[in-house]
């Protein structure tokens, strides 16, 4: 049994067919995997859904059984980081350190908060934007972009 902590780039793809999408598929469906996720992810993925349905990209009726199937989902199979103060100075220091974007650091802020607790197994950074994967390994993480690399 492993534990990945999905950022919104990754998770996404459990509800939105891209690159990477399968190998997500996989990990998830095999039932012995936990996946975690910071609180904020539930809007940015929403965000993502929304943003495709106003692009014609998808139906209405697809966007709308996404977010019921992704708010189940966070009602139930994911374990939820919470958007702490903690989390954010978390966040204020990846930035002063790396070239992140505001909501990439929090995503890896979740995660490394995520990690100092006491859970007993450390978290696999899962995510498929290389920039937050290299702070994320040089954060001693274990990363995987679900759109390269062997499966």
């Amino acid at each position: 049994m492993s534990l990945y902590y999905l950022d919104t780039s990754a998770l996404v793809k459990l509800y939105v067919r891209e690159p990477g999408t399968d190998r997500l598929l996989r990990i998830a469906g095999a039932g012995v995997h936990t996946l975690a996720v910071l609180a904020l992810t539930r809007v940015e993925v929403r965000a993502a859904v929304r943003r495709r349905e106003r692009m014609g990209d998808l139906p209405s009726e697809v966007a709308r059984k996404l977010i019921d199937k992704l708010e189940a989902h966070f009602a139930r199979r994911y374990l939820t980081q919470p958007l702490t103060e903690a989390v954010l100075e978390e966040a204020v220091g990846l930035i002063d350190r790396y070239p992140l974007r505001a909501y990439d650091a929090l995503q890896l802020a979740g995660c490394l908060k995520f990690r100092s607790a006491s859970v007993p197994e450390v978290p696999c950074f899962v995510c498929a934007d290389h920039e937050l994967l290299a702070a994320a390994e040089k954060e001693r993480l274990s990363v995987l972009d679900p759109a390269t690399g062997p499966d």
